[in-house]
């Protein structure tokens, strides 16, 4: 089963945002996962 995600950002927060996902040749989906991949410390230990 697939869930949707929707948030309201700044439009200088999009565009910074943008500007990561293409510089790295993420997908929205992508630039998401690796951000909480970041954050969650529990996982990488």
């Amino acid at each position: 089963m697939t869930k949707d995600v929707r948030l309201q950002v700044s439009e200088e927060q999009h565009e910074w945002l943008t500007e990561l996902k293409d510089e790295r040749g993420y997908t929205w989906k992508g630039l998401l996962l690796e951000g909480a991949e970041c954050l969650d410390t529990d996982r990488t230990q």
